[in-house]
């Protein structure tokens, strides 16, 4: 079996204990990206590990990471991976950015299904 990009990313941030990891389909919705996975953590180093998680999984997997953003400051970490883009937040900024209520016309995705 095949592991595709979008379980791949979801699997690396699970276990790295990502908490309420949101998966929405963006197609025909954004240009941007085929899904968005949106996750938080409790701290600057667990939104750090998340991220490099991510993009060690998916370059494991043959996947290419086009580039990540904000792991300096460690409170909003985007991981572009071209068709899946991993949004990590620190607890304190996710209810502010709310990317969820932003693309709200983008479906959700339940990634317990998918496995």
């Amino acid at each position: 079996m095949t592991t595709t990009l979008l379980e791949t990313a979801y699997k690396a941030i699970d276990d790295k204990k990502g908490e309420d990891i949101v998966v929405l389909n963006m197609e025909g919705v954004s240009l941007i990206a085929d899904q968005f996975i949106i996750c938080h953590a409790n701290s600057g180093r667990q939104v750090q590990a998340i991220a490099k998680e991510v993009a060690d999984k998916a370059s494991e997997a043959g996947f290419i990471t086009k580039r990540i953003e904000g792991m300096d400051m460690a409170r909003w970490v985007l991981v572009d991976l071209g068709d899946v883009v991993v949004h990590v937040f620190h607890k304190d900024e996710r209810g502010y950015y709310n990317l969820e209520k932003l693309w709200g016309d983008a479906p959700m995705l339940d990634m317990a299904e998918e496995r």
